[in-house]
């Protein structure tokens, strides 16, 4: 089943940023981004159902990141081979959890750094979920303001970049409402 466009908006040199209903696993781009916590522990939420799929060498992988790396910081990003999924890698975007304060800038970071990580690879497309929305509990008003500023301003960039298409693949009724009541006051 295809995704179900939403939104599209337009940047430069043929960048576009699309809003789809849809199932990530089978959004049509190089790499997706997982919603992560900072261990890589992909137990819960779009981590579980990317883990699962994916088959054990994500985790493995993951996990050889962490040992290597530590615990990555909310806001960054990292990279792994993506296991039986059909992308080229997976992004892990470690997004904030409510309580930890500034999660909308957190957020933010988190997003961007997924955007560079995709972008360094010489990845062309990405598909990105409702990150830190789930079990992380941020308020969709807070993530939505987030998902839209961070797709505005990979858009808005001045230099040149390999990634060109972000696509927002959204599941839940709740957060695209939240989406949309944010492209309208935006």
């Amino acid at each position: 089943m295809s995704a179900e466009i939403l939104h599209r908006e337009e940047g430069a040199e043929g960048a576009e940023f699309l809003i789809v209903r849809g199932n990530l696993l089978e959004e049509p781009v190089d790499t997706v981004v997982n919603a992560a916590n900072g261990r890589l522990a992909h137990g819960g939420g779009v981590a579980g159902v990317l883990a699962r799929a994916a088959g054990p060498a994500l985790q493995e992988e993951s996990d050889r990141v962490v040992r290597s790396r530590g615990t990555l910081p909310t806001g960054s990003a990292a990279i792994t081979g993506a296991g039986r999924l059909p992308f080229k890698g997976v992004v892990h975007a470690i997004g904030p959890r409510l309580g930890e304060g500034d999660e909308a800038e957190l957020l933010l970071h988190a997003l961007a750094a997924a955007f560079e990580q995709a972008d360094a690879a010489g990845w062309k497309s990405l598909a990105f979920p409702a990150v830190s929305s789930g079990i992380f509990a941020v308020p969709l008003e807070v993530c939505a303001r987030a998902y839209v500023e961070a797709a505005r301003s990979w858009l808005r960039r001045p230099q040149a970049s390999s990634l060109k298409t972000l696509r927002l693949c959204l599941r839940d009724q709740p957060v695209i409402e939240a989406v949309v009541a944010e492209l309208k006051r935006a």
